[in-house]
């Protein structure tokens, strides 16, 4: 094992280099000569022709008979794992004080997928665009939820009666505002349910909270002691970053109990 971690730990350093990271992305979209790359990133040709030659001694990347390069298999498999890197590099400051909390960790190896992720701080600008996201829905509203704005309650029956299918699930232990149920009876939630486009779940306890229709999500992570955070979050309207959100709720509806109202107390 030593032995794994030694050889690693040199692949890790052929990658310790911003030019060495950018020429191998730039070798993800298409071939080139270290001349012809090095006038692409504004950058001296024995720099480049250096690195090029070191990135080759790993088998990160190969010479085609033309001159030009490309990425072997392990160059692009790397690639794929280097924006997980990213991500939680870029957002150090706030992983200081969230963590995945019960998210599986075949979701966490995929963060590089919310690499695109717009990061919004603040009640105000979070509740604007989870507001937006109802706003913006054709098709279909997925969330899971640890508790409800009342403020939103309104603009997403809204979306609903206009034929929006709309799938939630709840934590037993949300946090209900006073005049939920009212509000709820009076916009004709029970009919929604009753015509099918609303279905609900529940879980135990939910501490990563998701929002997504059918072109664009957002996610918040839960603080390091298991509470759920709306005052930050992650919004992106990337394939990849509405990819994960869908698959992870997707994940977690098939994994939830039947919706119980009994289990909530306002």
């Amino acid at each position: 094992m030593p032995d794994l971690f030694d050889e690693t730990a040199n692949y890790a350093l052929d990658l310790a280099s911003p030019q060495r990271m950018q020429i191998l992305f730039k070798l993800l979209e298409k071939n080139y000569t270290p001349t012809a790359l090095a006038k692409e990133i504004d950058a001296t040709k024995q720099e480049v022709h250096r690195n090029f030659v070191r990135l080759e001694e790993s088998g990160l990347i190969e010479k085609e008979t033309n001159g030009t390069y490309l990425l072997t298999t392990f160059g692009k498999i790397v690639c794929t794992q280097v924006p997980s890197l990213i991500f939680i590099s870029q957002n150090r400051k706030y992983f200081e004080e969230h963590n995945f909390g019960e998210i599986p960790h075949k979701f966490q190896m995929r963060c590089g997928q919310l690499a695109n992720g717009q990061y919004i701080k603040g009640i105000s600008k979070v509740l604007e665009q989870w507001k937006s996201i109802y706003k913006n829905s054709n098709e279909y509203i997925y969330e899971i939820l640890s508790e409800v704005p009342l403020d939103l309650i309104e603009p997403l029956v809204k979306q609903v009666k206009k034929g929006v299918r709309f799938n939630y699930i709840f934590s037993e232990s949300a946090s209900v505002p006073k005049g939920r149920k009212a509000l709820l009876k009076k916009l004709g939630f029970d009919k929604l349910i009753e015509k099918g486009l609303i279905e609900r779940k529940m879980e135990k306890n939910v501490q990563t909270v998701v929002i997504l229709n059918e072109k664009e999500a957002c996610i918040m992570f839960p603080t390091l002691d298991g509470e759920s955070d709306l005052t930050e979050m992650f919004y992106s309207d990337d394939l990849m970053f509405h990819e994960w959100c869908l698959d992870y709720f997707r994940y977690c509806w098939y994994g939830s109990d039947v919706f119980r109202e009994s289990k909530l107390k306002e």
